[in-house]
C-alpha cells in the first residue's frame, strides 16, 4: 500500500505530510510520558518484526498479494502512541533506505498506515474487547475483527487521497481497493490473532496489559531471542515471499494510473527494491537486505524510543 511517487499531487503530499507530522508529534509526546521505561526497548523489538513481517508476502487473489500492516499487533504491544511511532519508523526506513513508497508521497504513506491503521484498529480493538468481555477469546475476537478494519480502513483513507490528487475518481477506486483489502484484511486478522495466541501463551507479559505494562528482568536475552528471529524468518521465509504485486499496484494497473508513478524515484537509496547493488543472487541479495533493514529498524526504533525517555531509560537499565 506504499504510494509511489507520483500518485498524488502537491496539495495532497503537503495536506497529508502537515497531518502525519502532527499525529507522530503528538504520539511522541504519549510515548515520552507514559510508556513504562522498562518496555521501551520493546519498541526497537517490535520494528524489527514489523518490518520482516511487510517483506513476507502472501498470495491474496487475481494475482495479487498482501502482507502483515501490523498496526493492531503493534498496539496491543505498546498502545496506540506506541505503535504510531515504531509504525511511522518502519515507514520512514522503508522509504528513504528501500525506495518502497515515494519521497513525494512519506506523509501519505505516514497518514495512511502508521496513524490511520494503528488508531482506527485500536479503537475498534478497544470496543470489541469491552463488549466481548474479559479473558483470552475475547481479547483474540477483539484482535482478529480489529486487525480486519485495520488494513481496509488504510486502504480507504488511500483511496481518498488518490480521488483528492485526481489520480481516479473515488466511485471507482473505492470498491477495487475496500474489495481488494477486505481479502488482505483476512490474512492481516489470521496473522495477527496467532502471533497475539502465540504470546499470550509463551510470553504474556509482553502485552501491554500483562505483569503491570512491564518487562521481566531478563529483557535483554528476551530482545536477542527476538531479533534473531525476526532475522531467521527474513532468511528463511524470503525466498518463498510472493511475487504478486501487492493492492494498490494491482488497482493502479487495472484502472489505468499505474503510469503516473515517477520512473526515477526522487531521493536516491542504498537498497532500492530490497536487493543490494553488486549481489548477483537476487534471492541472497533481498536476504542481505532484509537483515539490514531488521537490524535498522530495531536500532531505529530503540534508539529513539532511548532519546525519549533518557532519565526513564537510565532507572530502567540500573534496575
Amino acid at each position: 500500500m506504499h504510494i509511489p511517487d507520483g500518485f498524488i499531487d502537491a496539495k495532497t503530499a503537503t495536506t497529508t505530510g502537515a497531518l502525519a507530522a502532527a499525529g507522530l508529534g503528538l504520539a511522541l509526546l504519549r510515548v515520552r510520558r507514559c510508556l513504562p521505561p522498562r518496555r521501551v526497548p520493546l519498541l526497537g523489538l517490535t520494528a524489527a518484526f514489523l518490518f520482516t513481517a511487510q517483506m513476507l508476502n502472501f498470495p491474496v487473489a487475481g494475482g495479487t498479494s498482501g502482507h502483515l500492516l501490523g498496526g493492531v499487533l503493534a498496539a496491543v504491544l505498546l498502545g496506540p502512541s506506541g505503535a504510531v511511532v515504531v509504525m511511522s519508523a518502519v515507514v520512514i526506513l522503508q522509504c528513504f533506505m528501500f525506495a518502497d513508497g515515494g519521497v513525494t508521497a512519506l506523509g501519505a504513506n505516514l497518514l495512511n498506515m502508521a496513524l490511520v491503521a494503528p488508531g482506527v484498529g485500536y479503537v475498534v480493538y478497544a470496543v470489541v474487547r469491552r463488549s466481548a468481555g474479559g479473558g483470552p477469546r475475547g481479547q483474540l475476537l477483539a484482535v482478529a475483527f480489529a486487525s480486519w478494519c485495520s488494513p481496509v480502513a488504510a486502504a480507504l483513507a488511500c483511496t481518498g487521497e488518490l480521488a483528492w490528487s485526481g489520480t481516479v475518481a473515488w466511485a471507482v477506486g473505492f470498491p477495487a481497493m475496500a474489495g481488494l483489502h477486505m481479502l488482505i484484511g483476512l490474512g492481516e486478522a489470521l496473522l495477527t490473532t496467532l502471533v497475539i495466541a502465540t504470546i499470550l501463551r509463551v510470553r504474556p507479559e509482553l502485552l501491554l496489559e500483562g505483569a503491570a505494562a512491564d518487562l521481566p528482568s531478563n529483557r535483554r536475552r528476551l530482545l536477542a531471542q527476538g531479533l534473531l528471529l525476526a532475522l531467521g524468518l527474513v532468511v528463511f521465509l524470503t525466498p518463498f515471499a510472493c511475487s504478486w504485486p501487492d493492492g494498490l499496484e494491482t488497482v493502479a494497473a487495472v484502472l489505468g494510473f499505474a503510469h503516473r508513478a515517477a520512473g526515477t524515484p526522487v531521493a536516491p537509496s542504498p537498497f532500492p527494491d530490497y536487493a543490494v547493488p553488486g549481489i548477483g543472487s537476487a534471492v541472497l541479495s533481498t536476504i542481505v537486505a532484509g537483515c539490514v533493514g531488521t537490524v535498522a529498524a530495531f536500532v531505529f526504533a530503540y534508539l529513539l524510543a532511548r532519546f525519549l525517555t533518557p532519565t526513564g531509560f537510565a532507572r530502567a537499565k540500573s534496575a
